[in-house]
């Protein structure tokens, strides 16, 4: 199915087994699959904006008013990555046993409360609690992928998941245009003393957070077939109707058989031998497929074995790899690229370079959703798995010559360096959608399971970069580059693992 324009409005043709959305109808909220789109995107922008609200406020305001030494604000940096971890551990098998939106829900939640309670923090170690209890929103991102995947079919599930995710994680360049808004308003207009203003500043998120957890829990399905507790119902009245109808096929076209097994037989044979005596077979038999193909990717409650089964597979782990050394490095970067400007170009001020690294994290706009477009376009061409593979793995050596480029040269050309920061974006950006455009199709019934544990290898690598980091001092320009080498390494050790399991039926 190629791109029509008017599919970014109209209702959206269904899968008729699964119910799933062959289309993204972008600009329908009012339709359940655009409302759940934008829902899905809207949770994980304002999660982000929550989750990184400190960093622009931490050049210069927070720094003076809280007397944070470096050390004290890397430590906050990194603390509020390992929360983030062990959210997102927990939340993929959330996901599976009661549904994204709840999970959504409950993680908004989680964060809503202590970022409101921001202003309350007078010391470096407050800081860093309450940034433990924030990070625990940064793990919004697996319902917002897993609650995409429900909605949208394979055609379009790459597309689906880059742009909410790209959409979402473009709320930390807002963050960085917002946060430092907020608090010169309310100093220059409002009088307000720089002491009282951030703390005032760390109301709006709260607010719009609330917002969207209320229209999510009011607007917004949990599957495109119902409840999330029913789902396998839906399923099965599907499965029942389509047993009885291949019964009357049997007792009208075929030879009576022994078992199960043989029917299968007689059924594929029947498809080669009767589809000229009857030209509506081969459909039937399409359909017949398509039911069974549903239950494969149907998402189960995890069980030990299925759980096991799914977490220690080289496909997963390839997948885990590759956004440890994509992502992980776009968080950790994301935490010091305006310090880093600030360096560069002492003349910028705290508002100044904060507006040039939201430019950064701003891109995720564009780049993440060309991300996965790219990698559905590879696949629809190719119609092989390993279309998406070979593109992560060349973003990811894209990646590690970037980071290193920036590392050897440290341009103080302004240009130049917003050049090679674009380019960085794009790298990282646009590489992790093309990963979260390959996750569906692994170990599909473990959708929620796959996708915390490899979101939260994103969050590890995060906490290694900003350790390195941490332990380079202000030396920015030595840590591009070595993350930059471990990037280009990890995403080479990893490339020759199959996309999907070999014998893995779903998913294809």
């Amino acid at each position: 199915m190629g791109f029509k324009l008017d599919s970014l409005w109209k209702p959206p043709e269904l899968n008729p087994v699964t119910l799933k959305a062959q289309s993204i109808p972008l600009l329908n909220p009012f339709n359940v699959y655009g409302r759940v789109f934008h829902f899905a995107w809207l949770g994980y922008f304002f999660c982000f904006w929550a989750w990184y609200a400190f960093q622009p406020l931490l050049t210069k305001t927070l720094r003076a008013d809280l007397r944070l030494s470096q050390a004290d604000v890397a430590n906050s940096n990194v603390i509020s990555l390992v929360a983030t971890l062990l959210a997102r551990l927990t939340a993929g098998t959330a996901c599976d046993w009661i549904g994204p939106r709840w999970t959504m829900v409950a993680l908004l939640s989680a964060g809503a409360i202590p970022i409101a309670l921001a202003g309350t923090v007078t010391t470096a170690n407050g800081l860093i609690v309450l940034r433990f209890f924030v990070g625990m929103i940064g793990a919004c991102f697996v319902p917002t992928v897993v609650w995409t995947a429900g909605f949208f079919d394979k055609n379009v599930v790459g597309t689906a998941c880059a742009l909410t995710a790209g959409f979402g994680t473009g709320g930390i360049g807002v963050t960085y245009f917002v946060m430092p808004a907020v608090f010169d308003s309310l100093v220059q207009h409002q009088k307000i003393a720089p002491h009282v203003a951030w703390r005032v500043a760390f109301i709006v998120p709260f607010i719009l957070i609330l917002a969207i957890i209320l229209g999510t829990i009011f607007l917004c399905p949990d599957t495109p077939t119902g409840k999330w507790s029913s789902r396998h119902l839906a399923h099965q009245r599907r499965t029942d109707t389509r047993d009885a109808f291949f019964s009357t096929v049997r007792d009208r076209k075929l030879p009576a058989s022994t078992g199960s097994h043989d029917d299968n037989i007689n059924l594929k044979s029947a498809q080669s031998t009767q589809h000229h005596e009857d030209p509506d077979y081969e459909a039937q038999i399409d359909e017949f497929d398509l039911v069974n193909a549903a239950s494969w990717e149907l998402v189960k409650k995890p069980t030990i074995h299925d759980s096991a089964q799914a977490i220690f597979s080289f496909p997963t782990l390839a997948l885990a790899v590759a956004l440890f050394c994509t992502f992980g490095p776009e968080l950790s970067i994301n935490s010091f690229l305006g310090a880093y400007y600030a360096q560069s170009f002492p003349s910028l001020g705290q508002t100044g370079s904060g507006n040039w690294a939201a430019m950064y994290g701003l891109l995720n706009f564009v780049f993440r959703p060309l991300g996965g477009i790219i990698s559905d376009a590879f696949y629809r061409w190719t119609r092989s798995l390993w279309a998406k593979k070979i593109l992560i793995t060349a973003f990811g050596i894209l990646l590690g010559i970037n980071m290193i480029l920036i590392g050897v040269t440290d341009q103080h050309d302004k240009g130049s360096r917003i050049g090679l920061v674009t380019l960085l974006a794009f790298a990282t950006e646009a590489g992790s959608g093309a990963i979260f455009s390959l996750t569906p199709h692994v170990h599909p019934t473990s959708t929620g399971l796959i996708t915390g544990l490899i979101a939260s290898m994103a969050d590890l690598g995060g906490i290694v970069y900003l350790l390195v980091a941490r332990y380079n001092g202000t030396n920015y320009a030595k840590v591009f580059w070595i993350l930059g080498a471990a990037n280009m390494a990890g995403h080479l050790a990893v490339a020759w693992i199959r996309p999907i399991p070999k014998n893995q039926l779903g998913g294809r």
